[in-house]
């Protein structure tokens, strides 16, 4: 079978339609999908090293925080007896150690989260699932969002595809997601690209943000 480069699937998309732009809106908001220590460090089944990706997503929430940009953090937590049921640990079992109160499930502190930014505990991959990330990104306004975090293929992309389908514009800097292994991540980002955001370097994010000081 043979293998087309990136850039003449890249061709055949734009020639069939796919991978339109986006234009992002003046009210953003940062998602920082589980970047919890049970995915940053990797001495936990789940982690990897994400060293970069959260030097990165810190350089944005600075200026995010600067800008009046609202940042909201998410975390994966089960108590012990909902996992018995949970279809998708018995499919990454690697994540049985994430439960409520272990440090597991901590923001991990390099990104210096203040205590006006919100956590949200989530048992899905998307961070609207089963949530209430929707109700709160209503009540402040917010048409654009920046997506952070990990992993660029589980929690970031389905967060992004719930995004798109209700209605913001999604943003991805690459800098500021990452996975366990490179081939996912860039297969991920080239799909996001492709059908549900724009995937952007960080100096674009930071332009983002920049640009709403003073919007709210």
């Amino acid at each position: 079978m043979s293998t087309r480069s990136q850039a003449d699937v890249l061709a055949l998309y734009a020639e069939r339609g796919l991978g339109g732009a986006l234009e992002a809106g003046g009210r953003p908001a940062v998602i920082v999908v589980d970047l919890i220590y049970g995915f940053t460090d990797p001495t936990f089944p789940a982690g990897g090293n994400l060293d970069q990706v959260v030097d990165s997503t810190l350089t944005l929430l600075d200026r995010a925080r600067e800008a009046g940009v609202p940042v909201i953090y998410t975390t994966i937590a089960w108590t012990k007896p909902m996992q018995a049921n949970s279809v998708w640990l018995r499919k990454m079992p690697a994540m049985l150690g994430l439960i409520e109160g272990s440090r597991w499930v901590e923001v991990d502190a390099r990104l210096k989260s203040t205590e006006d930014e919100v956590v949200i505990t989530k048992r899905g991959a998307s961070a609207f699932s089963g949530t209430d990330l929707a109700n709160q990104l209503t009540a402040l306004g917010i048409d654009t969002l920046i997506v952070c975090g990990a992993t660029t293929s589980g929690c970031v992309r389905a967060t992004v595809v719930d995004g798109c389908m209700l209605g913001y514009t999604c943003l991805v800097p690459r800098e500021c997601v990452g996975d366990r292994a490179v081939e996912p991540h860039e297969a991920n980002l080239f799909d996001i690209q492709a059908k549900y955001g724009d995937v952007i370097d960080l100096d674009g994010a930071l332009k983002v943000v920049s640009a709403a000081r003073g919007a709210a």
